[in-house]
């Protein structure tokens, strides 16, 4: 993180050792997502997917049919399957990996499935990414160009002129951290190859105190003085009765202070709940058969409580936000506790809590966000 994040790129071999170490063996791994389970995610209108086709360019989103997709041994496609850690535990367990760096600014895992020369054209990306090689091979190239301009007779955001500096051939367990604006071209070698995407979201200044402000002005509706008219007792005769009053404005500056909404704090839990909302493709359904109460405190006692892979979870302060909702507001101390180290572990075990049926962590459970694991 010191001498590479949002610096410069960082080739790692060998970054999951475990594929170096049974090629060794002469017992190679392949991808813990097989190419023909894989394919399969491209018929689910839940998985956002897209199809990239080159020499024409071409691209398409999915659901696909059997048919459209393209058979692994055919050349110069590539299939795209975006937030994967919502559809598969691999994706998840890999995704979890890469909390050393802040959950807010994770975004998800990438997936993609290529046959040889597949790829999306020399680009570039706004964000901070990892490639991982999981499956086959594929030459990166990249450039720390200053000239980003792309070729608008293209459906793809291509380069016009990519001039590339470095290369690399990527071998399973292999992985490429690129931080923003370099431009970047890989290029399948193998049919099948597989290179799986962590990537962070970068929102702009403008993006978080516009949302910011936003739930700071709905948080007002919780102060009953600020219900009170205005009145100016104090106000003198004026010569100049188009101009706003002063008396107005000493008194909303007041208010201002009062609110403290002149500093930073008062901004930060609408960002930081904004920042743990879902992207905007979530799922999340209700246990079939829910667990009542008595159940659902029994289950803690015994049971491992996660988050589903598409729940968010941040902590400001003692606050914790789950899914754009603050979730340690009027709680109890143990539930509160509880939720520090849902966000921190990610996980719960053996917590004991009183009137589960009032507490927010029931509430979650029952919305789907989260889940006893098995």
């Amino acid at each position: 993180m010191t001498q590479y994040w949002h610096k410069k790129p960082l080739l790692i071999r060998g970054a999951i050792p475990a594929f170096g170490l049974s090629a060794h063996q002469g017992e190679p791994l392949d991808s813990p997502i097989p190419s023909k389970q894989l394919l399969q995610f491209a018929l689910n209108e839940d998985v956002e997917s897209r199809l990239v086709k080159a020499k024409p360019w071409t691209f398409d989103h999915g659901p696909f049919s059997k048919e459209a997709i393209p058979s692994i041994d055919k050349p110069n496609w590539t299939l795209l399957f975006q937030g994967m850690e919502a559809h598969h535990p691999a994706a998840a367990k890999i995704l979890s990996w890469f909390r050393f760096i802040p959950d807010a600014r994770l975004d998800d895992l990438m997936i993609s499935i290529a046959g040889v020369g597949g790829g999306v054209g020399p680009h570039f990306d706004s964000y901070d990414v990892f490639l991982i090689q999981m499956s086959g091979r594929r030459q990166w190239r990249i450039s720390e160009q200053k000239d980003l301009s792309l070729n608008p007779k293209l459906p793809l955001k291509i380069l016009k002129h990519f001039k590339p500096e470095q290369e690399w051939t990527l071998e399973p367990g292999d992985m490429l951290y690129l931080p923003p604006h370099i431009a970047h071209d890989g290029i399948a070698l193998d049919p099948g190859c597989q290179t799986w995407s962590v990537g962070f979201r970068s929102p702009s200044f403008k993006e978080l105190l516009q949302e910011g402000l936003w739930r700071l002005a709905e948080s007002l509706e919780n102060i009953p003085d600020l219900e009170r008219k205005f009145a100016d007792p104090k106000q003198k005769a004026t010569h100049s009765a188009e101009k706003l009053p002063e008396e107005l404005i000493q008194q909303l500056r007041s208010k201002l202070k009062e609110l403290k909404l002149d500093q930073i704090n008062g901004f930060l839990p609408g960002i930081t709940s904004y920042l743990s909302e879902p992207k905007q493709q979530a799922i999340f359904e209700s246990p079939n058969k829910p667990l009542n109460p008595k159940q659902f405190q029994k289950a803690l006692e015994s049971s491992k409580l996660i988050p589903h892979p598409q729940t968010r979870i941040l902590t400001l302060n003692k606050q914790v936000y789950c899914n754009g909702e603050e979730m340690t507001k009027a709680q109890s101390p143990a539930i509160t506790r509880a939720w520090q180290t849902l966000s921190a572990s990610r996980i719960l075990t053996k917590a004991k809590i009183q009137n589960p049926d009032k507490s927010s962590l029931y509430e979650a459970y029952l919305a789907g966000w989260l889940t006893f694991e098995g």
